[in-house]
């Protein structure tokens, strides 16, 4: 059999649980995640784990927040007056909107709270600081 190296293709079912077992992703239902191993497509934890796994191979790997979406930044929250946003975003906590960095990229974030006269949006990814458990299928290796 051969082994999932760096560079080679490789197919996966997985499912991602928090600490507490709440599941955050997962393919089941869906046709197996493809990705080149070490392509920097997914989590650097998760891809440093399928490597050396064989087609058929299922195991359960712990991704320290480090080696996933990185440790939560404080200094990522921004509080914004809420003049500034024009009145038709919605701005409910968990909503997922877009700002403009000033060399011009778009970067998500999310409306973290909302007051009468401020906004704080916060560009951490959701699951930043923390640990992931993934529980994953090798499904084939090209």
């Amino acid at each position: 059999m051969t082994a999932a190296t760096q560079g080679t293709t490789v197919k996966i079912h997985y499912t991602g649980t928090l600490e507490d077992g709440s599941v955050f992703d997962s393919s089941e239902g869906r046709d197996p995640l493809e990705f080149q191993l070490g392509s920097g497509s997914i989590i650097p934890g998760l891809d440093q784990a399928i490597e050396g796994m064989e087609a058929g191979e299922q195991k359960t790997v712990t991704i320290p927040s480090e080696q996933a979406y990185g440790d939560y930044q404080p200094e990522a929250r921004q509080d914004v007056p809420r003049e500034q946003i024009p009145a038709d975003i919605p701005l409910d906590p968990g909503t997922m909107l877009q700002m403009q960095t000033p060399d011009g990229r778009a970067i998500p974030v999310m409306v973290a709270e909302v007051s009468e006269t401020k906004v704080t949006l916060d560009a951490n990814h959701p699951l930043a600081g923390k640990d992931l458990t993934f529980a994953v299928e090798l499904v084939s290796v090209e």
